[in-house]
């Protein structure tokens, strides 16, 4: 009988090649949010896949970019700092995109990491035909030694089996590094902000997202009632964004908050109170202290 495997795996890639949404689907649960907007990652969210004969702890990191910001800055800090503790790190290239200066730059840093090996994803392959997957996967094998190439369609499901298996086969004999019911290391709180943050995103404009940061201020499970309250706080950093959020009349927040309690609900078991304010915080993104509290 093969001994047990298990180890640390981390995403990486540009912005919105589909490494949440790889993480989801592994792990067989939303454990990070997805959306269409770059940056959507803040954090790094372990997921964990459970196997036969062997444990993957999926960590999704936020995409690596140039940053702009001082928030920028600390999420590339993070990821720097991820990828020093992990067994293998797997770079995500989507099927129907040109290798460009972004997977580029990505490549390079790897070799920062020499402790990790490495493993190149082509995701999305459910989105062009087959002759142009074989075109990805000839390009990627190009860009350095590879340990495995594999694509996948994490919509779909397409080889996500094989790719747990050749991600696996490269970790290390370990006993399982969490229980078998454990899908992540997020608590509660920080999912239900997540949730929050995500219905937020959507529909709003390019500008926006990076500017959305959402806090949990109280979550009260009633006694005389099956209902879950949840006090949260959607903080922008203008007055104009405040405006767009809120919407005419209120209807933009009613939408986040319907939104957000059908998602949050699932999660939680039950019916779910949800109370949103939205508030300003200027020029959080570029500030130390407001940073610091906003948990960054």
């Amino acid at each position: 009988m093969s001994a047990f495997r298990a180890g640390f795996v981390s995403f990486v890639g540009r912005p919105n090649v589909g490494k949440s949404t790889l993480t989801n689907a592994l792990v067989g649960e939303k454990v990070a949010i997805t959306s269409s907007k770059p940056q959507t990652t803040r954090r790094a969210i372990r997921g964990v896949v459970h196997a036969p004969g062997g444990q993957l702890i999926v960590v999704d990191t936020p995409g690596i970019h140039r940053p702009r910001t001082l928030l920028g800055q600390r999420l590339n800090d993070l990821v720097s700092s991820t990828l020093s503790d992990v067994d293998i790190v797997a770079m995500c290239f989507p099927a129907g995109d040109d290798i460009g200066p972004g997977d580029r730059f990505i490549n390079e840093q790897l070799d920062d990491y020499p402790n990790a090996k490495k493993v190149a994803i082509i995701t999305k392959v459910d989105t062009v035909p087959r002759d142009r997957v074989a075109d990805q996967l000839l390009v990627v094998s190009q860009l350095r030694e590879w340990e495995s190439l594999v694509p996948v369609s994490a919509v779909n499901g397409t080889q996500l089996d094989v790719l747990v298996q050749e991600l696996l086969a490269l970790m290390p004999e370990s006993p399982p590094l969490y229980g078998e019911d454990a899908v992540t290391d997020e608590t509660l709180t920080e999912r239900v902000a997540e949730l929050v943050r995500e219905a937020a995103l959507e529909g709003v404009s390019d500008e926006l997202p990076h500017s959305i940061a959402v806090t949990i201020d109280d979550m009260i499970e009633r006694e005389d009632k099956d209902l879950l309250e949840i006090y949260a706080n959607l903080f922008v950093e203008r007055d104009s964004q405040k405006g767009i959020i809120i919407g005419k009349g209120g209807s933009r927040l009613r939408d986040v908050g319907v939104r957000a309690r059908a998602a949050i609900e699932p999660l939680v078991g039950k019916p779910v109170f949800l109370s949103l304010r939205v508030k300003v915080a200027k020029e959080w993104q570029r500030d130390p202290k407001q940073l610091g509290r906003l948990g960054f």
